[in-house]
Order: structure tokens, then C-alpha cells, then sequence
């Protein structure tokens, strides 16, 4: 027996795995909670079970897991495997952990990049995000940090450009080959106050309906771009998959803090992931086909 498929079985019984399906305008995650730890975070099968063709279907996936300094700690992995911070999969764990009863409306959690806080008001999950400070200016680009790196390009036409052949231009160009970057086209909506936003994300390899780092990116290098002066902002932004806001306050030299993330974060359905499910074996039956 693999050491993958051992960590499936108890007492010699072969077991399910129940998890969950959740969306964030589109950003979707399996949630599984991890809080006995019967799954080895270390060899999961992560791309097995985010696979649209042969498995559940995500753009990530989520453990939910004890930590004895916060009320939970997220566990956030990519679709291919690889680790991050996840900004609408940190406002669907929220939601799940309320579901759970680890929360009631407010928390404070951890995940890949440290503590986060967040609050559930109105429907809506709203996170704390981190301060950000070092806003690199280009041309025609800007390329900053918001818990996940981010490149920035303001265009006439979100809807018309290619996007995948110019993210792929930036993302596996010599800078970034190696840690990977996620791209965001911007255009700027004057008419109706918001700003459209696609986004290719790293670790999925392909554009998202959203990315909540990714708008939060987005709604700080406008506020950079549009040269207004510090004070408190809420931007409106709207992604293929939804609506969201970024609300920050602004200070001198392109600083901001207390910035929080908000938007719906939605239960789609739940199921049970059979042991056989993430085998290496199923993957190799894929690639003989």
C-alpha cells in the first residue's frame, strides 16, 4: 500500500472524504475540515482533486485545521499543488468556520503569510488585509504585494484583449519564471464608477472568474495611478465572476493600512471524495488514455 493511500484508511477501513464547495465571485475551493488532522497536509493529492476533467473541480483547496494561538488555521494550496495566501479562499474558510461554529462573527486566523482578521457582516466576508508600502512603478505597469505578488496593467478593452497570451508573456518572462506572478487588466469604468478586472493567477495557470489579492492589488495601483490624496477610500470592482470592494486608507508616499476585502463568500454543495479518488494510480490511468 502507497504511503498516499495508507493515509486514508483506519483500522484497515477504507473511508471518504467529506469536504465542501465554495465560492467567492467565482474564485472556487473543496474545503475539507482538517481539524483531527487525518489528512496529511504533506501528500494529498491536491491537482487530483482540483482537476475539472477528473476530479471535484476548484481553483484550490482549503484544510481547516486547530491552532492553539488562533481560532483556526487555513491550510491554502493552488490547484497544482504549490502553497500561497488566497484572498477569496481565506473569505470562504471564514464562512465555513462559521458553519462549523469555530466563529461567530469575528475571528482571527491564520494562514500561509500570518495572522488575518476578519468578520462576517451583512452576508458578506469581509478581511483584514495586511499594510502595503512597496508599490513598484513601471511603465505602463505596477507590480506590488498584497499577501500574493501582482503585476498590474491598465488597458482600454478588458474584454478584448488575449489574456492568457499576454500573462503568459509576463508570468514565464525571466523575472518571473520562477516564483510566478498573477496578472491583472484593468479598465478604468468612469461612466458607472468601477473598474473590470480579469486576472490570471498563478498556481492555476489560466485566468480566474476573481482573484481577491488580486482586485485588492488592483484598487491600491488605481489609487497610485489616479494620484488622489491620503485619506479613506472604498473602490468598486467588478470581476467575470462578481462584484467586490476594497476599502484602505491612503497615506503620503503610496502607503496604505486597514485594508479589508469584502464580498459573498457562497456554500455551492458538499460531498464525499472516495480514498481512491487522489490515487497515483488515477493518474496514471489519465495519461494512458
Amino acid at each position: 500500500m502507497s504511503a498516499l493511500k495508507s493515509n486514508f484508511v483506519r483500522n484497515n477501513l477504507t473511508v471518504n472524504i467529506p469536504f465542501f464547495k465554495y465560492q467567492g465571485t467565482g474564485n472556487d475551493f473543496v474545503i475539507i475540515d482538517n481539524r483531527t488532522l487525518f489528512l496529511d497536509k504533506n501528500i494529498i493529492d491536491v491537482a487530483s482533486i482540483c482537476d475539472r476533467k477528473f476530479g471535484i473541480g476548484a481553483d484550490g483547496l482549503i484544510l481547516i485545521q486547530n491552532h492553539k494561538d488562533y481560532d483556526f488555521e487555513m491550510i491554502y494550496f493552488n490547484a497544482d499543488g504549490t502553497q500561497s495566501f488566497c484572498g477569496n479562499g481565506s473569505r470562504c474558510a471564514v464562512s465555513f468556520a462559521n458553519k462549523l461554529n469555530i466563529i461567530n462573527s469575528e475571528t482571527s486566523f491564520l494562514s500561509t503569510d500570518g495572522e488575518h482578521k476578519s468578520n462576517i457582516s451583512n452576508g458578506l466576508s469581509q478581511l483584514q488585509r495586511h499594510d502595503v508600502d512597496n508599490i513598484e512603478i513601471g511603465e505602463n505597469y505596477y507590480h506590488l504585494n498584497t499577501g500574493s505578488p501582482h503585476y498590474v496593467v491598465f488597458v482600454d478593452d478588458v474584454a478584448k484583449i488575449d489574456i492568457i497570451k499576454i500573462a503568459h508573456s509576463i508570468r514565464y518572462n525571466d523575472r518571473f519564471k520562477d516564483q510566478g506572478v498573477n496578472v491583472n487588466f484593468v479598465e478604468i469604468d468612469n461612466e458607472n464608477d468601477y473598474l473590470k478586472v480579469r486576472t490570471y493567477e498563478r498556481g492555476v495557470e489560466d485566468e480566474t472568474l476573481s482573484c481577491g489579492t488580486g482586485v485588492t492589488a488592483v484598487a491600491l495601483a488605481y489609487h497610485v495611478k489616479s494620484k488622489n490624496k491620503p485619506g479613506s477610500f472604498i473602490q468598486k470592482i467588478v470581476t467575470p465572476g462578481g462584484t467586490l470592494h476594497v476599502q484602505f486608507e491612503a497615506s503620503q508616499n503610496n502607503s496604505f493600512k486597514e485594508i479589508k476585502l469584502i464580498g459573498p463568500a457562497t456554500e455551492v454543495f458538499k460531498g464525499e471524495i472516495p480514498s481512491s479518488y487522489v490515487m497515483p494510480s488515477r493518474k496514471e490511468s489519465k495519461q494512458n488514455v
